[in-house]
């Protein structure tokens, strides 16, 4: 059985970034004697949004200039939405969520070996259920629902413990030279940019693990 190491740079309110982890799952079945040990790395597409978020028609008509161009612009998401079993509920989204504190709580998770769980269940309650993922109840109610201590993480989120180490993790990135997400980073050698086809990632990670399966033996 081979290893491999697979960072997701992703952020939470990016819907690609959902298709991309489905796509990653489907991959895994597809590979032959391979190991996925699978890291959350953060990123955020908009940092200047406030912590209480902002509302969803007002971030939109900033974005794309209007309710209606976005619509065409998030079809598209949910037909290959609909293709992956994720049933994207774009209007039950009332507010444009700061993702900085749903990462805090991603690096949290990590520590209990839950760092999968809870990136999906934040995915889950924000594009299927409309949920405010920058708000502190909400946040701490979804990390008990995985497993974590909800009052130590409210707790926690009342303050600025692992503030820096988010946003350092997010420069890191940048000074990589990623500025779209996902991005999955195979073996912390090779970056596959975008939310690929399960065919896609699993031959990149078989070649990966081919690879280092040969460094190892010579």
């Amino acid at each position: 059985m081979h290893n491999v190491r697979v960072d997701i740079v992703s952020d939470v309110m990016c819907p690609w970034c959902y298709i991309g982890k489905k796509r990653l799952d489907l991959a895994s079945e597809l590979l032959d004697g391979i190991h996925l040990d699978v890291h959350w790395l953060p990123f955020q597409l908009d940092g200047t949004l406030p912590k209480q978020g902002k509302p969803r028609a007002d971030y939109l008509a900033g974005k794309f200039g209007g309710k209606e161009r976005a619509q065409i612009a998030y079809s598209q998401i949910e037909e290959t939405g609909a293709a992956m079993d994720i049933p994207f509920a774009f209007d039950l989204i009332e507010y444009s969520s700061n993702t900085l504190d749903a990462h805090r709580l991603i690096h949290w998770a990590e520590q209990e070996d839950l760092q999968n769980q809870m990136a999906e269940r934040l995915f889950q309650a924000y594009f299927l259920e409309g949920q405010n993922i920058g708000d502190d109840d909400v946040l701490a109610a979804l990390s008990g629902e995985v497993g974590m201590d909800d009052d130590e993480i409210l707790d926690r989120l009342h303050t600025d413990l692992a503030k820096d180490i988010v946003k350092q993790q997010i420069g890191e990135s940048q000074k990589l030279g990623i500025s779209g997400v996902p991005c999955f980073i195979l073996g912390q050698k090779y970056a596959v940019m975008g939310a690929q086809e399960p065919e896609t990632l699993a031959e990149a990670i078989t070649r990966t693990a081919t690879e280092a399966s040969a460094q190892a033996a010579s």
